[in-house]
């Protein structure tokens, strides 16, 4: 599926290039920089005319939080760290107009620590566990590292003749199944019946938080053209 997303954006990604090319003259190279908050963090891009109707974008988002979830009465916390590079194509479809269709790639850096919050005792799978027996759950969960992007957004940035520019972006990051590894530190972890409950647990986790294998992007923000 993954594979399958990113030839599809690799193909759209040309088809624009191409199509874009063919479009006459207007000053290209012009570039300007972007900094905003969004759902993948807070952004610093540079985005640089390629056509009239087309922009080359890279950039960098990062933002560290923390969130709570729970797998058969059990509570975790999770530290998730975000981090990722996208590389988009801005194409405008609509001369004199700041509707812009992106598509690209993500280099996606996107992880979560996993802990579980202390109880006296823990079900793990089907069977009951004291917290002197099981100690405490850990783990990270992460995510494909190339995540395609596609949505749209609203600013012609290298376009406009004003230096100064709002910009917003709607858009999901395609970043694949979740893959979670957990572990134990109490003295039941090395046992062979507790490894198969808690990789029940494991699976139950994973899919719970496999919703986030597409990452909606909201975000909006400022920008200057030089």
């Amino acid at each position: 599926m993954t594979a399958k997303m990113m030839r599809l954006i690799a193909l759209i990604s040309l088809i624009l290039v191409s199509a874009t090319l063919q479009n006459a003259s207007a000053d290209t190279g012009d570039f300007a920089i972007g900094v905003g908050p969004g759902t993948l963090g807070i952004s610093a891009d540079t985005s640089v005319g390629i056509s009239p109707h087309l922009n080359a974008r890279v950039g960098i988002n990062a933002l560290n939080f923390g969130l709570k979830t729970t797998q058969n009465d059990i509570s975790y916390d999770l530290d998730v760290k975000l981090l990722s590079f996208p590389i988009l194509l801005d194409w405008h479809p609509f001369s004199h107009s700041g509707f812009r269709i992106s598509t690209g790639l993500v280099i996606n850096q996107n992880k979560a620590n996993v802990a579980s919050t202390s109880q006296s005792t823990y079900t793990v799978g089907d069977t009951e566990y004291t917290s002197a027996e099981l100690g405490k759950l850990s783990g990270k969960l992460t995510f494909n590292t190339l995540a395609p992007y596609f949505g749209l957004g609203w600013g012609n940035i290298v376009g406009k003749d004003a230096h100064w520019s709002l910009v917003c972006d709607l858009g999901v990051v395609f970043q694949g199944k979740t893959d979670l590894a957990l572990k134990a530190s109490g003295p039941v972890a090395s046992e062979t019946d507790f490894q198969a409950e808690l990789e029940q647990e494991r699976r139950e986790l994973e899919d719970d938080l496999d919703s986030y294998r597409y990452y909606p992007v909201v975000s909006v923000g400022v920008s200057y053209k030089f």
